[in-house]
C-alpha cells in the first residue's frame, strides 16, 4: 500500500525548500552565488507573520514575506554587483542580521522576541473540496494546499524560463559567459541583480510558508538550517531545477520520517531528529566533484561599459 499521508507529509516539508532552492537558483545561474538563502527565509518568516497578523489577510502575508526577502536581496546584490564585494562574505553577513534583527522587530512590536502571537487567518488550503473524493489519491490531496502545488508548478515555470525566453537565456549567460553578454550590449548588472531580486522574493515566500502557511506564527531561528539544506538541494541538483525539486523532496521525505519515527522507536529522540542534516552531509559528500556549477559563479564582473 502507498502511503499518502507520508507523502503528502514530505511534499509538506519541501515546499519552503523548494521556493529557497529554486531562487537559489536563479541568483546562480545569474552567477551570483548565495549562501544568505537562511536569511533571506528568516526575514520573510517575520514579514509574513507580521503583515498577517495586522492585516488579517494571508495572502498580503505572503507579499509582505516576499517583499522582505527581495529587500535582503537588494543588500546582497548592491554589495555583490556594483561594489564587486565577497559573495560568501555578504551572504554570510545577511544570515547573521537576520538572526539577529527579526527577533529585536518581534520583541517592539509583540512584547516578546522569542514568537509573535497565533496567527488565526493563516493561508487556506484552497483545493476544490470534490478533489478529496477521487479515488485512491484523494486522500493525498486533501492533506496538501494550493501552496504545495505552486511550489511544483513554480519548477516547471522556472524550466521553461531558463531554456524558452529571452531572459532565461540572458540569465544563464551571465552565469556562464558574462563578458559575451557584455559584448552583445546586454547589462550583466541588470540580469545578475534580477537573479538575486527573484532570489530573495522566492526565499522570502519559503520563509512565509513556514509561518502563516505550514504554522501559524513566527517563532525565532524557525527556519532551523533550512535554507542551507535547499542551497545543498541546488548543489546536488547540480543547478537544474528538475533535479533541484528531487533533492528538496528527498530531503523534506527525510523530515517526514524523522517525524514519524519519534516516539516509534528506541532510538533517542535528539539523534532521529538529526536525520535530514545527517542526510544531507551524506548526500553532499556522495555528489562532491560531481557536480557542475555555473562557469563564472562567484566571480566579480567588472562592467566595461555603461549601458
Amino acid at each position: 500500500m502507498i502511503d499518502f499521508a507520508l507523502i503528502a507529509s514530505a511534499l509538506r516539508l519541501s515546499t519552503p525548500l523548494t521556493f529557497a532552492a529554486i531562487g537559489g537558483l536563479y541568483c546562480e545561474r545569474g552567477g551570483i552565488a548565495n549562501i544568505a538563502l537562511e536569511g533571506f527565509m528568516l526575514f520573510g518568516a517575520f514579514a509574513a507573520a507580521a503583515a498577517a497578523y495586522y492585516t488579517g489577510n494571508p495572502w498580503l502575508g505572503l507579499l509582505g514575506g516576499c517583499l522582505a526577502g527581495m529587500a535582503a536581496a537588494v543588500i546582497h546584490a548592491v554589495v555583490c554587483i556594483y561594489f564587486n564585494g565577497g559573495q560568501i562574505i555578504s551572504g554570510a553577513a545577511i544570515n547573521i542580521l537576520a538572526i539577529g534583527l527579526p527577533p529585536v522587530l518581534c520583541s517592539a512590536l509583540f512584547g516578546t522576541s522569542s514568537s509573535s502571537p497565533v496567527i488565526f487567518n493563516t493561508v487556506p488550503r484552497s483545493i476544490p473540496r470534490f478533489v478529496e473524493n477521487i479515488p485512491v489519491i484523494g486522500s493525498f490531496f486533501s492533506q496538501i494546499s494550493i501552496m504545495d502545488l505552486s511550489g511544483l508548478a513554480l519548477v516547471a515555470l522556472t524550466i521553461g524560463i531558463l531554456q524558452y525566453t529571452r531572459f532565461g537565456l540572458r540569465l544563464t549567460s551571465g552565469g556562464e559567459n558574462p563578458a559575451a553578454l557584455d559584448a552583445a550590449g546586454v547589462s550583466v548588472a541588470k540580469y545578475r541583480t534580477a537573479g538575486v531580486l527573484i532570489s530573495g522574493a522566492l526565499a522570502g515566500l519559503g520563509g512565509a510558508y513556514l509561518s502563516i502557511a505550514h504554522g501559524s506564527q513566527f517563532i525565532r531561528n524557525m527556519t532551523a538550517g533550512r535554507g542551507f539544506i535547499a542551497l545543498a538541494a541546488l548543489i546536488i541538483g547540480n543547478w537544474k531545477p528538475g533535479y533541484v525539486l528531487i533533492g528538496c523532496l528527498f530531503f523534506g521525505l527525510m523530515d517526514a520520517l524523522q517525524i514519524r519515527l519519534q516516539g516509534n522507536t528506541v532510538v533517542p529522540v535528539e539523534l532521529i531528529q538529526i536525520l535530514p542534516y545527517v542526510m544531507t552531509v551524506i548526500v553532499l559528500i556522495g555528489f562532491f566533484g560531481r557536480s557542475t556549477q555555473p562557469a563564472a559563479l562567484g566571480i566579480p564582473y567588472h562592467i566595461s561599459k555603461k549601458k
